[in-house]
């Protein structure tokens, strides 16, 4: 919706001015993404795709721009200017990162090009060192794919087993069952931050201590959780933190691994190349040192160097009356949904993000979201990389509505009235 139509819609429903201030606070920040003023069959653009990737701010953008037009040199590997440049802005995007995730040292976090790869590089190089034959792993049913492939193939590569912590009926994971499942054989415990179908900020914090006194490592799965809610990997005590930047309104092809150096400095690289040696020799190749020794090749440095403005945008969007404001869509979504016959969020708990995932029964999830974009609506709808999940529920897919900070009540409004115009139409 376009700036007008929101703060006339709000003008409407709120009588406090400063509730109403805090929403023109949301718009100056929606008037710095240009993708959201753009229309869709004619119809503002509602955009509630945002946990799949978030659109980008005008200071990214203008990032990418100034690369691609002059600043624009190979890392690290020349003495001339525009690598030196180049170079500056990359590695102050990896400080900008250490800050924002409470790292203890730069050295600790490692750029990739998404949480998939980030995962994939701990399957791999982690688990080729400690993972042995009757050892486990334990994840949770709530995983995205990128957090079930990677550990069943390294489980299969050291004949290893996958062990599964359960969900209830509202999805929230079955902790009384977790003593049962985690004892010494478990050398790794992988689990998201934020669940991206259910939208529950799940009990890491428990499930690090837990798997800690058994001596096994663990993983989360920060795709989500880096977007909602505040981290410090540090008073987390994790050993991996993973997320990708696109989510975080930074360029695609971007992620970030975070590990503890105990553990970075005894994995082996995962890829081999330029930038992660020290030297080569057909006899013998030794390597770089952190972060080095994990970003072989040219990788997406134009993509990386996005991260620091990226960051400072997401930095105004945290707390205050952006919380609120989410909190707002979060508690009037609720109450919309449960007056609509056969509509069934899944997903209940106290503490959960303003993405709503639903069946409607007798409608097919496809169709609701194709309906939806008609009316210039952008949700998600299928399997969303969680098919265990999904399953679990009975269901081959699903509806997801997922919020960004930037997003508003009044965008709420038009998805509850375009929902019940969607279903009339399905239900005749």
């Amino acid at each position: 919706m376009s700036g007008d139509a929101n703060l006339l819609f709000l003008s409407i429903i709120v009588q406090d001015m400063d509730q109403f201030r805090q929403y023109e606070q949301v718009e100056a920040i929606r008037n710095r993404i240009p993708a959201l003023s753009r229309t869709v069959y004619g119809k503002p653009l509602v955009y509630l795709d945002n946990a799949a990737t978030a659109q980008k701010p005008d200071v990214v953008i203008e990032r990418v721009d100034a690369m691609n037009r002059g600043v624009n040199g190979n890392i690290h590997r020349a003495v001339h200017r525009l690598s030196e440049e180049t170079t500056l802005w990359y590695e102050q995007a990896r400080d900008q990162v250490r800050d924002f995730i409470g790292a203890a040292a730069r050295e600790e976090v490692i750029f990739t090009s998404g949480t998939t790869a980030a995962i994939n590089t701990v399957a791999y190089a982690w688990c080729t060192q400690f993972l042995k034959a009757g050892d486990a792993v334990l994840v949770t049913e709530a995983e995205h794919h990128s957090n079930i492939v990677p550990w069943q193939l390294a489980c299969q590569r050291a004949g290893a087993t996958l062990r599964v912590l359960p969900v209830d009926d509202k999805g929230q994971w079955q902790m009384d069952v977790l003593e049962t499942l985690l004892d010494e054989r478990v050398k790794l415990v992988a689990a998201a931050h934020i669940s991206n179908v259910l939208g529950l900020v799940n009990p890491v914090q428990a499930l690090i201590d837990a798997a800690h006194r058994v001596g096994a490592c663990v993983l989360i799965d920060g795709a989500q959780g880096i977007v909602h809610a505040p981290v410090d990997v540090q008073a987390l005590d994790c050993d991996f933190y993973v997320f990708s930047g696109h989510k975080l309104y930074a360029e695609t092809g971007t992620g970030i691994l975070y590990g503890k150096r105990v553990w970075l400095e005894q994995m082996p690289p995962f890829l081999g190349g330029g930038d992660m040696v020290d030297t080569v020799t057909f006899e013998k190749t030794t390597y770089a040192p952190l972060p080095l020794k994990f970003e072989a090749g040219t990788g997406n440095f134009i993509g990386a160097a996005s991260l620091a403005p990226a960051i400072d945008f997401a930095r105004e969007m945290m707390g205050g009356q952006f919380e609120e404001n989410q909190l707002e869509i979060s508690a009037y979504l609720k109450e919309e949904f449960s007056k609509i016959d056969g509509l069934r969020v899944y997903g209940e708990g106290e503490h959960k993000i303003p993405l709503f995932s639903f069946s409607v029964e007798g409608c097919n999830h496809g169709d609701i979201a194709t309906l939806l974009d008609k009316l210039g609506i952008a949700v998600r709808s299928g399997l969303m990389c969680c098919e265990p999940l999904i399953t679990r529920f009975g269901h081959t897919g699903l509806v997801r509505a997922s919020f960004a900070p930037y997003n508003t009540l009044a965008e709420a409004a038009v998805l509850v009235q375009g929902l019940h115009r969607v279903l009339r139409m399905l239900r005749g």
